[in-house]
């Protein structure tokens, strides 16, 4: 198992400002798409506030970008090689499981990654 310290990290509100500022859009032109206010924006791209995975979706669909793209290599700048790009699918369903995982507490975080485990050894 990978130590946490030992994984790359992302940027998230770097990545996004990279994005933004390639496609020649200003905060205001993402508020205006997403309602999202350029206030918290700024407090994203500063790295003050890290937005939910939804969020996440809603400034990609206003850049007409894919979500995963926030999580690729290939992003402009985002200078952390080594990570694994994303598909939606698998956006989507870490979402999921994101949402659903803040309701649960330790032990039971714990069964549910021995469940995987166990079905990704099963499906091999």
């Amino acid at each position: 198992m990978t130590h946490p310290a030992m994984l790359p990290t992302i940027n998230i509100g770097e990545t996004i400002r990279n994005y933004r500022l390639q496609k020649g859009m200003s905060q205001g032109d993402i508020e205006k798409r997403t309602g999202l206010l350029r206030c918290y924006l700024s407090r994203v791209e500063n790295g003050h506030t890290i937005p939910s995975l939804d969020t996440l979706s809603k400034i990609a669909g206003a850049m007409d970008i894919a979500l995963s793209q926030f999580f690729s290599d290939s992003g402009p700048t985002n200078g952390s090689k080594g990570l694994p790009q994303l598909s939606e699918d698998e956006v989507r369903f870490l979402s999921q499981i994101r949402r659903y995982a803040t309701n649960l507490n330790d032990s039971d975080r714990k069964l549910v990654l021995a469940m995987v485990k166990k079905m990704a050894a099963n499906s091999k």
